[in-house]
């Protein structure tokens, strides 16, 4: 039995990696963290989930130095059209998740400064109105990416 825990404990890691990155910043657990490819002067967005164990917080906003600005966005269904619309800020709930994803809430990153390639990753500081700001890294993946691949 001390070999199958000793072996599913050195497994671990290997196990989230394949799942995607993970950043703990107090109650929060920012899990797979990506964007798309796109080319310098376009736009991006980054997607991520983000979970909490603790009491409501909320994203107030975020930077990265490879786009000029950054918004945090929702998509609205108008008529037979989908919108994207700008938000004041996204609620975390207490003891639950909120997933930032193609179609739904994320971070548009406008004006890039340098093209997202497959492969590489850029930094992106959120800042929560409870947990301060955090820092990681959006992996880059292909430009139709739906979901992250690992």
């Amino acid at each position: 039995m001390n070999r199958r825990l000793l072996l599913a404990t050195a497994l671990l890691p290997m196990a989230a990696q394949a799942h995607g990155s993970a950043t703990q910043h107090g109650s929060l657990t920012l899990e797979a963290p990506w964007t798309r490819a796109a080319g310098q002067g376009g736009q991006g967005a980054g997607f991520l989930t983000i979970r909490n164990t603790g009491a409501a917080d909320r994203l107030l906003s975020a930077s990265t130095p490879a786009a000029g600005r950054t918004e945090l966005h929702t998509m609205l269904r108008d008529g037979d059209i989908m919108r994207m619309r700008q938000v004041e800020a996204i609620a975390v709930p207490a003891n639950g998740a909120v997933s930032l994803a193609p179609g739904g809430l994320h971070i548009m990153l406008l004006g890039l400064t340098r093209p997202l390639v497959v492969g590489e990753s850029v930094p992106l500081t959120l800042v929560f109105e409870q947990a301060g700001a955090v820092t990681l890294q959006l992996a880059v993946q292909a430009a139709g990416a739906r979901m992250p691949m690992h």
